[in-house]
């Protein structure tokens, strides 16, 4: 007796297959592999819907406790057909025991990059002052939650370090030496310069804002990428989208496209304002802005599934293969006009989106909104 099976679920090549799960891994996958089994549940999509390894979203704020950027990890996460949710530093060693009680209520897998600040994001200027970045209460929340803190975060803006410039990175840089953690580094107005900045960068580290519009981006004022980005990337620097409500620019992430300048992450930065009130309201709908950007379908599922468990080390994540975590995103196509907005206003109108239907964790199936009012699915 298997936990679930979904019978006749349809890949974006087009291939149409069985998934059965059990004990919380994929156990077999397959065309018409289901036959002649039982489980406790099965799911027939009939081959009309897509399913996919399950969605990541690796830039989020889902710590309900925080004073600023809240969210609930359910409502951000498997409400929007996403499995795995990465919180982006906000909490830091202080908090990170209580964040780490709080999500293992949640259905949607949680994991932190924990700020380099022990305080975390209590207020928008944490690195202002270099005695809150304490290495020592830093490793040791690492060491207490090695399954949990899966890289670092240091917010490089101006109304984050204050007068500091660029001293918080070369702190986080030293700090990431003991665990070996990926470093997340958000980019804004500055100073600090991004020049500065991407210098410091090294093979792993991730940019997120990647394509924000701001003095402070990745674009010189010709519309080429600026030298310093270019040496980062040829390093193996990773660029992360990290939408948010003031990060996203359609007009650079279309310029860098162009120059051939890809995003390896699409994540949403989402907490409660900006999933209620937009722009970002689901990585689905971050996920469409690059189809009507001219992404292929597989590009943009790549970019939140294998590539962003791969590039974060989220092991047994982001593959639909027999072995990996039960964690499958069940998910329409639809064609139609929807008009889209970045957060700078600008619009675009799109003619695909994506529609989560239901997201499963670990076997265990999780209706999204539209799951439940517009699909007839037996969950």
């Amino acid at each position: 007796m298997n936990d679930l099976i979904i019978k006749q679920a349809k890949l974006i090549n087009g291939d149409v297959v069985d998934v059965v799960i059990n004990e919380g891994k994929i156990r077999e996958i397959g065309a018409s592999v289901g036959n002649g089994l039982t489980a406790k549940k099965q799911i027939d999509l009939d081959g009309k819907y897509y399913i996919s390894a399950g969605w990541i979203d690796a830039h989020t704020h889902c710590y309900p406790a925080s004073p600023i950027y809240f969210d609930e990890p359910d409502l951000a996460g498997a409400a929007c057909g996403v499995t795995t949710m990465i919180d982006a530093g906000s909490v830091g060693a202080d908090d990170v025991d209580h964040f780490y009680s709080l999500v293992q209520k949640a259905k949607t897998n949680v994991y932190s990059f924990l700020n380099i600040a022990r305080i975390g994001i209590i207020a928008q200027n944490e690195l202002s002052d270099m005695s809150k970045i304490d290495d020592e209460s830093l490793q040791k929340a690492i060491k207490r939650h090695p399954d949990f803190v899966v890289g670092i975060k240091a917010r490089m803006s101006k109304s984050v370090v204050g007068e500091n410039g660029i001293l918080p990175l070369i702190r986080a840089k030293e700090m990431q030496k003991e665990s070996g953690l990926p470093l997340m580094v958000h980019i804004g107005n500055n100073p600090p310069n991004l020049d500065e900045i991407a210098d410091l960068l090294t093979k792993g580290d991730i940019i997120t804002h990647c394509f924000n519009g701001k003095p402070n981006r990745i674009l010189d004022q010709d519309g080429n990428l600026k030298p310093a980005i270019q040496r980062a990337l040829a390093r193996g620097v990773i660029l992360d989208v990290g939408h948010g409500g003031e990060s996203f620019s359609f007009s650079v992430a279309e310029q860098a496209m162009r120059i051939g300048t890809y995003p390896d992450i699409i994540s949403s930065d989402i907490y409660h304002k900006n999933r209620i009130n937009g722009p970002v309201y689901s990585l689905a709908a971050v996920m469409t802005k690059f189809l009507c950007m001219g992404f292929s379908l597989k590009q943009v599922l790549d970019c939140v599934t294998v590539k962003a468990a791969d590039l974060l080390h989220l092991e047994g994540k982001g593959h639909l293969e027999v072995g990996y975590d039960g964690d499958v995103t069940i998910f329409d196509i639809k064609d139609e006009r929807i008009e889209l907005s970045d957060a700078e206003g600008q619009v675009r109108i799109g003619t695909q989106k994506f529609i989560p239907i239901a997201a499963i964790v670990a076997g265990e199936s999780i209706a999204t909104k539209e799951g439940e009012s517009e699909y007839a699915i037996n969950l």
